[in-house]
C-alpha cells in the first residue's frame, strides 16, 4: 500500500483514547484505514503488543502523551524482534555472568513435555504467577536476545582471560559448547491457555533434534524458561480472562523461530541434569582486571562449567577485523579502539535501542547509534571473518560528508565525530532547558563548578556524557584591567601538544645599518604560533639590541626583499622553514623617512648576442633617507652600509699582484680597527671624505623602475623624487670594487629551518607528563582569539590557564602530531614516553576529591605511521589482563607489550582505576 506524504493530521480534540481522531489527506480511504488500525491499537497496545506491521500505521501523533511508552514499545521490539536472534542459555549461567539478574523483566514459564511421538516435541508453557517460590535450580533455562548473548559470552572471555593471567585456571581451556539452532514453530493454544512450542525432527538436524530431546525431557525434574527477551508477549498475554474464545478450539497460526541453542550439553547423563552446583569449579570471586581495569566479576565461572560437553575455542572472541574498503584504515582504527572499550562494549551488546532519541534535531535520528551497534556486535560474535563497514561508512558519509569517498583522514578527527554523534543519539534528554551562565561573584570554585556540571548534564545525558567527559577549569587574566574571569567547561579529550609543536627554533641574519658591524647569523627559540612580536622580542635580546634602535624583519627571494613584517600581530606561521629571512637594526628615530633599498647588480658574461648580462647577487641593504640634496648622498649612504665588507689594505694588494680575485675570508671584528685610511695607490678611485667614508666612482646607481634611471651623481635629487615608500636603488659593481669589498658575506643567507633529510637524526623523547604540562600552562591568547573584557568593554588579549577540574572514566588523549599552517605541513615523529599501567594525573587536577581516582591504566592506541598525505594508521589494544593484539585492517596478531610504545602513537585510550 502506498505510503502518501502529503496529509494534514488534525490535532487531538479529546485527551481519551477512545474518542475518534480526525484526520483528513489526499487518500481518504487509505488514511481511513490507517485511523482504524491506530484507534485498535490504542484500545489493545496496554494489553497486546503486536508485530511490526502496525508501526506502519503509527503517525506522529502517536508519541504524544499518554501513548509515548507504547510506541517506545513498538519501536524498540521492531528492531529488536524483527532483527535479532533469540539464544536459549542454562539460567544459572546468566546469572552468573551478568550479576543477579532482574526476575521482575522477564517472563517466567513452567514447560511440560506431553508429546506421545518420535519425531516431534511439544512443549507447553506455562506462565508461573509465583515466580518467587523458584529458586535457581539446574533445569531452568533462559531466552535472550543476541546482545545479552554476546555480553554474557565477552563477561565469561574477560573473566576466563583473567584468571588464566593470576594462574587460578591452570587446566583450564579457552572452550565454550557448541552453538547449535533449533527450528521451533510458537502458537498459543486457547484450549488450555499456553503458549505451545513444536520441534519437529523432519525440520531440524539428527543431532540437534536428539540433544533438544535431553534438554527438555521434564520426566525427572521440571523444567523452567526465564523469557528475557521479550519474544513470548508477542504470543501469550498477562491476563488469561483477555484471551479472545475459541469455539473451535483450534490454535492460531504457527509463527517459525530459529532459536540458538549454547552452553547446554551433548547428552544430559543418567539423571537428566545439565549440571548441580558440586559441577562447577569456582576458581575465585572478587574483581579481576578487564581490559586495564577492575570490575565485579561472578564467581564460578571457568571453562569447566560445562562438563562433559564438546567444546569450541573462543580465543578469537573480540579478535575480529576489518577490511579495508579503501584508505579506511584510519575509520578501522578509530572503531576497533571504541570497540574495546569495555563499560562501551557492554552498552550496545545490551538493549541500548531504549536510549536512542529519535527527537534530537541535533542527532541523526539514532541511524548512527543503530550503525555503529549493529557493527560492534558484529565484532563480538566468535570466530567472526573480517568484517567489510561499508553500512556504518555509508551511515557515516550520509551525516559527515567529509568522510565519504575513500580518500586518506585523521583517525581522531573521525573519533571526535563519531563520539559527538552517537551522544547526541543517545542523549537521554528530550527536551533541553536553557540555563543562564551565571558569574562567579566570589562563589567558591568547588560551588561553580558543580553548578556549570549540573547544567551541562540537564542538556547532555548519555553513555557517551557518563564515560568519556570530563570538566576543565579555565581562567582568564585581563591584561589591562587585571580583570579575572573563570569558567568551567566540559572536554571529551585532550589535545595535547608535543613540546617541539610548542617551541619553533628559527634563524635569521641580522644587518646592521651603523657602518661599522658586518652582519651575524642569529638561532632563536619562539612560540609555534606566536607572532613577528615574538620574533623580535627574541632577536632584541640576542643580539643586544639598544634602546634606541629596532628591527625591521624582511623576507628575501632572489636576492630582492619580496615583502616586509611591519605589523607586529603578524603570525610566524607565515614564514616557511625554507623561506630566507633578514632583521635590519636601524635607528628609532628615522622611523618616520622614507626607506631605501639597495639592490647589488653585476655584469656576467654570456655567449648570447650580447656579450654581457647583469645578474642580481647578495643580500639587500636598507637605509633610512634624510637630508637627500643630489646623486652623491645617495653613493654616501650606500657606502657607509657596504663600509664593513671593505677587506684590508695588504688582502686588497695581493689581490691585485696575484690577480686571484676576491679573499673568501671573513673580516673579524677586532681586526677591522679604524679602515677609513686609503687603500694603496687607488686614489684616483678613491675620494676621502671627512667623516671617513670613501666615495668610489666606479659604483653606479639607478633608480628601479619601469626602465633603471641613472643617478647622476652631482645632479639636484630630493626625497619627494622617491615613492612614499621610498626607493629601490640598483647598484652595478665593477670587477674592481667586487675584488675590494668581501662580498662572499652578503652571498651567505641560511634559510629560517634547515632540516636534515639525509642526516641521521637523534630520536627526540619526551613524557606525556612534559606534554600534559605545556597544554596546561598559562599563555596569551592569539590576535584572533580575542576575549571580550566586561570591564574594559572591548576585546583584550587575555592570558589563559586550563586545569584539570573533573577527570572522566574513560579518558582519550590526542598527540598533536600534525600541524598544519598557511604554507607548512609537518608532521612530528617524536617518540612519547607513557605509561600503560599506571597514568597518575593527581598533581594535575586541582580539584582534590578523595572519593575518586586519579590512576589511569592503557587499554587501546590509535597509530599512525608514515607521512603526510598519506600512511598507514593500525590499533593496539589490550586483551585480557596483559595481552596486546595488533589490528591492522583484516590482519590480527599477538605481539608483546613492549612494541606498542612506538613514535607512531597517535591517540592514546585510559580507563581509570
Amino acid at each position: 500500500m502506498t505510503r502518501f506524504s502529503e496529509r494534514l493530521r488534525l490535532r487531538w480534540l479529546f485527551p481519551k483514547p477512545t474518542r475518534f481522531l480526525a484526520l483528513v489527506s489526499l487518500s481518504t480511504l487509505h488514511h481511513l484505514c490507517k485511523s482504524l488500525v491506530r484507534f485498535l491499537l490504542y484500545q489493545t497496545l496496554p494489553f497486546l503488543a503486536m508485530d511490526n506491521f502496525f508501526s506502519d500505521y503509527l503517525s506522529d501523533d502517536f508519541d504524544s502523551s499518554p501513548y509515548r511508552s507504547h510506541r517506545r514499545f513498538l519501536h524498540d521490539h521492531d528492531h529488536d524482534f524483527a532483527h535479532e536472534r533469540v539464544y536459549l542459555l542454562p539460567y544459572r549461567w546468566l546469572v552468573e555472568a551478568e550479576g543477579e539478574a532482574d526476575r521482575r523483566e522477564g517472563v517466567l514459564y513452567t514447560v511440560s513435555c506431553n508429546s506421545d511421538s518420535d519425531s516431534e516435541i511439544l512443549l507447553h508453557l506455562r506462565k508461573e504467577e509465583e515466580r518467587h517460590k523458584i529458586g535457581v535450580s539446574s533445569r531452568q533455562y533462559a531466552l535472550v536476545p543476541e546482545g545479552v548473548w554476546l555480553r554474557t559470552l565477552k563477561r565469561y572471555n574477560d573473566f576466563n582471560n583473567a584468571a588464566k593471567d593470576v594462574g587460578s585456571l591452570s587446566n583450564a581451556e579457552d572452550c565454550l559448547p557448541e552453538l547449535f539452532p533449533l527450528q521451533i514453530k510458537i502458537f498459543v493454544s486457547w484450549e488450555t491457555s499456553s503458549l505451545v512450542a513444536k520441534i519437529s525432527q523432519k525440520e531440524n538436524v539428527a543431532d540437534f533434534y536428539e540433544k533438544a530431546c535431553d534438554i527438555f525431557n521434564s520426566a525427572y525434574i521440571p523444567v523452567h524458561i526465564w523469557d528475557f527477551s521479550g519474544q513470548t508477549t508477542q504470543f501469550f498475554v498477562n491476563d488469561k480472562s483477555r484471551l479472545p474464545n475459541d469455539s473451535s478450539g483450534q490454535s492460531v497460526k504457527e509463527v517459525a523461530l530459529e532459536l540458538q541453542v549454547h552452553g547446554l550439553p551433548d547428552s544430559m547423563g543418567g539423571n537428566g541434569m545439565i549440571f548441580d552446583k558440586s559441577q562447577i569449579e569456582c576458581s575465585r570471586s572478587g574483581s579481576v582486571s578487564m581490559n586495564g581495569s577492575t570490575d565485579n566479576v561472578p564467581p564460578c565461572i571457568t571453562a569447566n562449567c560445562f562438563r562433559g560437553s564438546s567444546c569450541r575455542a573462543i580465543r578469537s572472541l573480540g579478535l575480529t577485523g576489518l577490511q579495508n574498503l579503501g584508505n579506511t584504515c584510519f575509520m578501522n582504527s578509530a572503531i576497533q579502539c571504541l570497540a574495546h572499550t569495555p563499560k562501551l562494549v557492554d552498552f550496545f551488546l545490551g538493549d541500548y535501542h531504549k536510549e536512542i532519541n529519535y527527537e534530537n534535531p541535533l542527532g541523526m535520528n539514532g541511524e548512527l547509534a543503530l550503525a555503529f551497534g549493529d557493527l560492534l556486535r558484529k565484532l563480538w560474535v566468535p570466530r567472526a571473518m573480517p568484517i567489510a563497514p561499508r553500512t556504518f561508512k555509508m551511515k557515516l558519509a550520509n551525516f559527515a560528508p567529509q568522510f565519504s569517498g575513500y580518500s586518506q583522514h585523521d583517525s581522531q578527527e573521525l573519533l571526535a565525530f563519531l563520539l559527538d554523534g552517537l551522544h547526541e543519539d543517545l542523549n537521554r534528554v528530550k527536551r533541553k532547558p536553557y540555563h543562564e551562565v551565571k558569574d562567579a561573584d566570589g562563589r567558591p570554585d568547588e560551588e561553580v563548578a558543580e553548578e556549570y556540571w549540573r547544567n551541562h548534564l540537564a542538556r547532555n545525558d548519555s553513555i557517551v556524557v557518563d564515560l568519556c567527559q570530563g570538566q576543565f577549569r579555565s581562567t582568564l587574566v585581563c591584561p589591562i584591567c587585571k580583570k579575572v574571569s573563570i569558567t568551567f567547561d566540559p572536554f571529551m579529550y585532550l589535545s595535547l601538544p608535543l613540546p617541539s609543536t610548542t617551541i619553533r627554533t628559527m634563524t635569521l641574519t641580522v644587518i646592521s645599518t651603523d657602518g661599522i658591524t658586518l652582519p651575524s647569523t642569529i638561532t632563536v627559540t619562539v612560540p609555534n604560533c606566536g607572532t613577528v612580536n615574538d620574533l623580535i622580542g627574541a632577536l632584541s635580546t640576542s643580539c643586544s639590541l639598544r634602546e634606541d634602535e629596532t628591527l625591521l624583519v624582511a623576507e628575501i627571494y632572489r636576492n630582492k626583499i619580496i615583502r616586509t613584517f611591519e605589523n607586529l600581530s603578524d603570525s610566524l606561521g607565515d614564514i616557511r622553514d625554507q623561506d630566507k629571512v633578514v632583521a635590519y637594526r636601524m635607528q628609532k628615530d628615522t622611523e618616520a623617512t622614507p626607506l631605501a633599498v639597495f639592490v647589488h647588480e653585476r655584469s656576467v658574461e654570456n655567449s648570447g648576442k650580447e656579450r654581457f648580462d647583469s645578474r642580481l647577487f647578495g643580500i639587500p641593504l636598507v637605509t633610512r633617507l634624510s637630508n637627500i640634496s643630489c646623486g652623491y648622498d645617495i653613493q654616501r649612504e650606500f657606502l657607509k652600509l657596504i663600509h664593513p665588507f671593505l677587506m684590508r689594505t695588504k688582502d686588497v694588494s695581493d689581490d691585485y699582484e696575484n690577480n686571484d680575485g676576491i679573499s673568501e675570508r671573513p673580516i673579524e671584528d677586532d681586526e677591522l680597527g679604524d679602515t677609513t685610511s686609503a687603500i694603496g695607490n687607488d686614489a684616483d678611485s678613491i675620494i676621502g671624505t671627512d667623516d671617513g667614508i670613501h666615495l668610489s666612482t666606479d659604483f653606479e646607481f639607478y633608480l628601479h623602475g619601469m626602465e633603471n634611471v641613472k643617478i647622476i651623481l652631482d645632479e639636484p635629487l630630493t626625497v619627494t623624487t622617491f615613492s612614499r615608500k621610498g626607493p629601490e636603488v640598483v647598484v652595478l659593481w665593477s670587477d674592481k670594487m667586487l675584488k675590494m669589498y668581501n662580498t662572499s658575506l652578503l652571498d651567505s643567507l641560511p634559510e629560517v629551518f634547515k632540516s636534515q633529510l639525509f642526516a641521521k637524526r637523534i630520536q627526540e623523547s619526551v613524557s606525556i607528563y612534559k606534554c600534559l604540562e605545556a597544554f596546561l600552562k598559562e599563555e596569551p591568547l592569539g590576535p584572533e582569539d580575542m576575549w571580550y573584557c566586561p570591564t574594559c568593554k572591548k576585546p583584550q588579549q587575555a592570558t589563559k590557564k586550563l586545569d584539570l577540574w573533573r577527570l572522566p572514566e574513560i579518558l582519550v588523549v590526542h598527540l598533536k602530531r600534525f600541524s598544519y599552517s598557511r604554507y607548512l605541513k609537518n608532521k612530528l615523529e617524536t617518540f612519547v614516553d607513557f605509561p600503560i599501567n599506571n597514568l597518575d594525573l593527581s598533581t594535575y587536577v586541582a580539584y582534590g576529591n578523595s572519593q575518586s581516582t586519579n590512576r589511569y591504566v592503557l587499554y587501546a592506541i590509535s597509530c599512525h605511521y608514515g607521512g603526510l598525505g598519506g600512511g598507514h594508521y593500525t590499533a593496539f589494544v589490550r586483551y585480557g589482563y596483559d595481552k596486546w593484539y595488533d589490528f591492522d585492517d583484516s590482519r590480527v596478531e599477538s605481539v608483546n607489550e613492549e612494541m606498542i610504545k612506538t613514535p607512531a602513537a597517535y591517540v592514546l585510550f585510559y580507563r581509570k582505576v
